[in-house]
């Protein structure tokens, strides 16, 4: 399977890619330049903001909403205008947001995190739905792998440094029932799992930071395929293209030593599996 290099500009921690299905367009984050990027039409695209940015949903065809290292806010893609939702431990100078996807009901769930050292201060994943900001999961380090089923049945995501995957049943309404178990146990492979989103087979795909590569596992959890990549540390995966038969990687080049031209860069592998559109964000 080739990989393409879809943008050669070097992220430093690149994270949050979006395929905006109205749109056409993907885009994605540079967590610690604090920069929104795209590219349309071979056309490179760039906002830069006074907070960290790392994840976002859509709203409409001309608006995301994007989760900032102390708050969730509208963005106007046409005329760059921010409008503040609600606060996202604003109190605490300390953490910063990290991974988020949307889930089925447009609930936007999104994780935060120190930004020095996740080890001695952790974070949590929090659900903004319908004008509620509601924490989940409390003492989380490094939160990754959000994404969702699409029968409505459950979520997954992780504290990467465990290198376990969580499963938590969700309730009519999208929100956490019963206590989460284990979907995929990565320490055996000494892997640590990164973002990751599930394809329209309920097979889920991980971006493993330090391994250059994404791992597929089936709906028991299972390995079923591994693709090796150029970048040393994929960081999240996204579906993209028409038929969302393109799979986008982002990456980083943060703490390497001896980095590839590679690292840092979005990548595009075409063909591999098919997904489907990221859903929109639900506000009331």
């Amino acid at each position: 399977m080739a990989v393409e290099i879809f943008d050669q500009r070097q992220n430093t921690l690149g994270e949050g890619p979006l395929w905006h299905p109205l749109r056409q367009q993907l885009f994605w984050f540079d967590i610690p330049n604090r920069l929104l990027r795209s590219q349309k039409d071979g056309q490179a695209l760039e906002w830069a903001f006074d907070e960290i940015v790392t994840a976002a949903g859509w709203l409409d065809e001309t608006k995301l909403v994007i989760a900032s290292e102390r708050q969730i806010f509208i963005f106007d893609l046409e005329t760059n205008t921010q409008t503040h939702l609600v606060d996202l431990e604003k109190d605490v100078p300390s953490r910063r947001s990290n991974d988020g996807r949307v889930d089925p009901w447009g609930g936007f769930w999104i994780g935060t995190m120190s930004k020095t050292d996740p080890s001695a201060e952790k974070g949590g994943i929090y659900r903004f739905y319908q004008g509620e900001l509601r924490l989940l999961v409390p003492e989380v380090a490094i939160p990754n792998a959000i994404c969702f089923a699409h029968d409505r049945s459950c979520a997954y995501y992780t504290d990467t440094p465990t290198q376990l995957v969580w499963k938590q049943m969700l309730d009519a309404e999208g929100w956490p029932l019963g206590e989460p178990i284990v979907h995929v146990d990565l320490r055996k492979k000494n892997l640590n799992p990164d973002g990751a989103l599930i394809d329209q087979h309920g097979h889920m795909w991980i971006a493993c930071w330090g391994a250059a590569c994404v791992a597929r596992f089936d709906e028991r959890g299972q390995l079923v395929d591994r693709l090796e990549l150029p970048a040393t540390q994929p960081t999240c995966p996204a579906f993209g293209g028409s038929n969302f038969t393109e799979l986008y990687l982002t990456s980083a080049r943060e703490n390497l030593a001896s980095p590839h031209q590679a690292d840092g860069q979005t990548l595009r592998l075409n063909g591999v599996v098919s997904g489907q559109a990221e859903y929109a964000v639900s506000l009331d």
